[in-house]
């Protein structure tokens, strides 16, 4: 919020009198007696230094000292709650309660304490009220969101959260709409509760039958389960209903995808009304299926309907000859876009076709001229030498792939990706110190890049034993962006290496509802092995191998257990659809 906002402004330009901000936050000092405005400021460098649980006490006591301010105690309760400090949390709540009248927001705080603090009854008392919150069910701040929220804040431990799901939809909570029971679902689905999918897909049929979601849902579900027939039957069935609506005909698409027919996937596609957008999906479905004869029809069916065709349609026609390794043809359309942004990505897309081409001279040639071309945008000529670097690591030339980059940080002094794209080499080629100041150089011209903070706090957390410096990297990452499941996963992996492993098996499970990650997976695998539940353990290895196989900190893992996987089956669909 606004207010906010000044007091980063505040800080900013308080910061050029103090000598270290870390020592500020340090300071003894009583924030209650200081002021609001002195803890608050002090609450805020202790947040910016990654220090949660300093934030957290600072932020309490600005609260406490600004009598009134409801908004300062909902930013204490918040910050307490981020840091898991769940003393203050419940301070702060109480203070936020006495300023402020009951909201969602508040509801939602409420719950997410009490199921941290795995106090059942309270959660299911405010789970239920936010549910009952009056108000379109639709929008964006009705009650049923903070409730998911707040199930999502405790989905580190799957059992708890499963209990209080099933009891809202036992106990007819979920309000009467569609959005909010697909959503209710979709968080079943991720937490791998088959069971509690089914019955809400159950009752999402029996209550919106007309609805074609409702189908996609039922489909969803019938596809985890492992019924594919059953999941063909319904998506059949929709598919009738897209012939008058084809606006499902995506929708449905992708979930013959997911089922692993990706050519299926493409000929239902192929029935409706076809643009660029059309027309580049399914050339994606046919390259996912391997159907190197499909996407051959397609370019010759796009062919004979593009006489004059215009940019856009050039540049798809010069990736499908591409990928169906006509290089020459590819080289030919490439060469024909005209202008306009179409035609800079065309240029760089002629590189690595002449590099497939054995043509590595022509290649780097054109890279050089899009380099130095002061007619073609920043963002091109800096992609330029990202392009050249990832050819000359292909190429197996390291010395060339760090001149690429030294170039373009030459020409674009301290640019952000270049930056993350040469620290990442340094950290694939275990030169953890040169990764570790590049990724600072972000840091010091945006001291809240959430990528560069995530990046190197996993590296240190990872690659050294600098576990608690990652810490606050982590945490300053988390503060920003608290739902991110790559930062979750750092998070989670930096509270193991600490020895802090139940703390960090909760985040790691967490992470893994949101995001089907081999790394995240690899990394729950290892925690629960550590901890002992090996059968779980194996799951997730498993889990990991059929993500990506070759996935580094799977093998790191596997190596440092001693766990045996029996051999993959040939010929299984990677990916959790699978199982």
């Amino acid at each position: 919020m606004l207010a906010f906002r000044s007091f980063r402004v505040l800080c900013l330009f308080a910061g050029l009198a103090l000598a270290d901000s870390a020592a500020w936050a340090e300071s003894p000092a009583n924030g209650a007696e200081d002021g609001p405005m002195a803890a608050t400021l002090a609450g805020e460098y202790a947040l910016q230094a990654g220090k949660l649980d300093e934030a957290a006490r600072w932020y309490l006591d600005a609260a406490k000292a600004a009598d009134g301010d409801a908004d300062l105690a909902e930013r204490a309760a918040r910050i307490a709650l981020l840091a898991k400090d769940d003393v203050r949390a419940r301070m702060a709540l109480s203070l936020w309660r006495a300023r402020a009248e009951v909201s969602p927001a508040m509801r939602g705080a409420e719950a997410s304490l009490a199921l941290r603090r795995k106090d059942e009854g309270a959660a299911r008392r405010e789970l239920k009220a936010l549910l009952r919150e009056p108000g379109d069910a639709d929008a964006d701040d009705a009650g049923w969101r903070y409730a998911l929220a707040a199930l999502d804040v405790g989905s580190g431990d799957p059992r708890l959260t499963g209990r209080m799901l099933a009891y809202l939809v036992d106990s007819g909570a979920i309000p009467e709409a569609l959005i909010p029971w697909l959503a209710f679902g979709e968080f079943a689905q991720q937490l791998q509760r088959k069971d509690l999918t089914e019955k809400i897909v159950a009752q999402v049929i029996r209550r919106f039958p007309k609805e074609p979601a409702a189908g996609l849902l039922q489909v969803s579900q019938l596809r985890d389960a492992g019924k594919s027939d059953q999941a063909r039957q319904v998506l059949g069935e929709l598919e009738i209903i897209a012939e008058s609506r084809p606006e499902l005909s995506l929708s449905i698409a992708r979930e013959y995808s997911a089922l692993g027919d990706h050519a299926k996937a493409a000929s239902v596609l192929a029935r409706g009304p076809q643009n660029d957008r059309i027309y580049s999906i399914r050339a994606a479905f046919l390259a996912q299926a391997e159907d190197k004869q499909g996407i051959g029809q397609l370019y010759d069916e796009l062919k004979r309907d593009s006489s004059s065709p215009d940019p856009t349609r050039r540049l798809m026609l010069g990736q499908i000859a591409e990928y169906i390794e006509r290089h020459a043809e590819a080289l030919d359309w490439y060469a024909g876009v005209p202008g306009g942004p179409q035609r800079w990505q065309a240029r760089l897309r002629s590189a690595p076709v002449l590099h497939k081409l054995k043509r590595p001279s022509e290649a780097y040639a054109q890279l050089r001229e899009l380099q130095s071309d002061a007619t073609v945008d920043d963002e091109t000529r800096r992609d330029a030498y990202l392009l050249e670097a990832e050819l000359r690591k292909d190429d197996k030339d390291p010395a060339a792939e760090l001149d690429a980059y030294a170039r373009g940080l030459a020409a674009f002094p301290d640019e952000p990706e270049l930056l993350y794209g040469r620290a990442l080499m340094w950290e694939r080629r275990d030169d953890i110190p040169r990764a570790e100041a590049d990724l600072r150089k972000i840091l010091v011209a945006d001291a809240d890049d959430v990528n560069a903070l995530n990046a190197l706090g996993y590296t240190l957390a990872d690659r050294t034993d600098r576990y608690q410096e990652a810490l606050e990297l982590i945490a300053r990452a988390i503060a920003a962006e608290p739902d991110n499941a790559a930062i979750i996963d750092s998070y989670g992996w930096v509270l193991y290496r600490l020895g802090r492993n139940r703390e960090a098996l909760v985040e790691l499970r967490r992470a893994f509802t949101k995001q089907k990650d081999a790394e995240i997976a690899a990394h729950l695998a290892e925690v629960l092995w550590m901890l002992g539940n090996k059968d779980e353990a194996r799951k997730y290895f498993d889990e990991s191998r059929k993500l990506d196989p070759e996935n580094r900190s799977l093998k790191r893992a596997l190596e440092k257990t001693g766990v045996l996987l029996p051999p993959a089956i040939k010929g299984k669909d990677k990916g959790p659809e699978s199982e």
